[in-house]
């Protein structure tokens, strides 16, 4: 089956035995960040910290993160599904179980990850299951993988806070926001990495609640 041929609005993840095969071999994409010219691929300094964040397409949500001060490099890509090395066309067939998302490189010193997670929450809609606005599809579930387990569990307490802050605003939607142990992290191509500094006018999706996330 071709891949134009597939629905391309999944909204149900696929299994191990569903899921496309991918390939062994990376994905061709861009050496240094277009905007900061800062390698996009690891190893990072020592000192700095990660943190992939999905919330929604991952144009905004990068330009976003990237103009955040204390963040040392951002990398769009996808991750949370099955698919090795998946392309951008396969992960919308919602076929690899993938999620957009921005890896973000930041500086504790500068910047906290409960802050990001601020950020994270308040830039886009986390109650709305696969899909943000009009984007449609497991590749636009709200996400947030991490390596530590004491980092996890400030993103569940962030969570809950933010949940409460939603109903203390007259909001009853449950938060939807995938936490879980970060896994493989697969880079986009070369075109969607810093996107929008490339393209200023090209879409962004990024749509807020209005409600501020306590943090501290």
């Amino acid at each position: 089956m071709f891949l134009s041929t597939l629905k391309k609005e999944k909204t149900t993840l696929p299994t191990a035995e569903t899921a496309l095969p991918g390939r062994a071999e990376p994905i061709p994409t861009a050496r240094e960040h277009f905007v900061n010219g800062r390698p996009l691929a690891p190893p990072y300094p020592d000192h700095l910290k990660e943190v992939m964040l999905g919330m929604g397409c991952f144009w905004g949500a990068e330009r976003l993160l990237w103009q955040t001060p204390g963040v040392y490099v951002t990398v769009a890509g996808y991750s949370g599904g099955i698919t090795p090395n998946p392309t951008y066309e396969e992960t919308c067939t919602g076929l690899t179980g993938h999620t957009e998302v921005v890896r973000v490189v930041y500086d504790p010193q500068q910047v906290s990850l409960e802050q990001l997670l601020a950020i994270f929450f308040e830039a886009h809609d986390p109650t709305q299951g696969m899909r943000q606005g009009n984007d449609i599809g497991t590749t636009y579930r709200s996400a947030i993988y991490l390596e530590d387990e004491d980092d996890l569990e400030l993103a569940e307490r962030v969570r809950d806070r933010f949940q409460s802050a939603l109903k203390q605003s007259g909001r009853a939607d449950l938060i939807t926001t995938e936490i879980a142990k970060a896994g493989a992290f697969y880079p986009a191509e070369d075109y969607h990495q810093q996107y929008l500094a490339k393209n200023p006018a090209g879409y962004c999706g990024l749509r807020g609640t209005g409600v501020s996330c306590p943090i501290g």
